[in-house]
């Protein structure tokens, strides 16, 4: 607490009040946030968020989309969207201005139901694909995470990237789309390279 000016100190103790009237099990939810459909999210014990994070919940039917796990820690202006399912695994850090979402306005993957460019964005058709980030993920600064994708447990994702694509586990992975750079040698104890 010595790291708290007094009002900084006042601020903190509200928002624990706060947090438990609106996800009990979470730790401390640091208020503003944004929820939209939170009946159709299931938040476990020990949640931590940062300022300005906005959590989406728009179920295709009416049942639980979005599902975090234990001690999972967001900071400042993190976005999810589930419209499917977003699961997040327990101990999962995530740097601040995140974006995650498992749906698009639209599909693009150069099938029978691709969205053609003359219609209008926000009137195509909802494409949805599940996301699941498991156990002990990194998520670094500004990451964005797309629909289908699965991020393998204890995977580190470097800031800025773009994962389109799913990530084995253990691996650390960045750019635009994402790639393993490194993977973890449970052998040698060390983060070696990947040729």
């Amino acid at each position: 607490m010595s790291n708290y000016t007094i009002s900084g100190y006042i601020h903190l103790c509200i928002s624990l009040v706060r947090t438990k009237l609106t996800f009990r099990k979470a730790r401390i939810i640091r208020f503003p946030i944004d929820l939209r459909g939170k009946n159709y999210m299931d938040v476990s014990e020990g949640f931590t968020t940062g300022f300005g994070c906005r959590l989406e919940a728009y179920p295709l039917k009416k049942e639980k989309v979005l599902f975090i796990g234990k001690n999972v820690q967001m900071n400042d202006y993190v976005h999810i969207t589930a419209m499917e399912k977003v699961i997040i695994g327990d101990n999962v850090l995530m740097a601040s201005k995140i974006y995650i979402s498992d749906c698009s306005h639209g599909s693009y993957s150069g099938d029978e139901h691709d969205s053609t460019p003359d219609s209008i964005p926000a009137e195509r058709k909802m494409y949805s694909k599940p996301v699941v980030i498991k156990d002990k993920v990194w998520l670094g600064e500004f990451v964005s995470v797309l629909p289908g994708v699965t991020i393998g447990k204890g995977t580190i994702v470097g800031a800025n990237s773009v994962v389109s694509k799913s990530l084995p586990d253990y691996v650390i992975a960045v750019g635009s789309p994402a790639k393993p750079i490194k993977r973890f040698n449970f052998d040698t104890n060390k983060w070696e390279k990947i040729i």
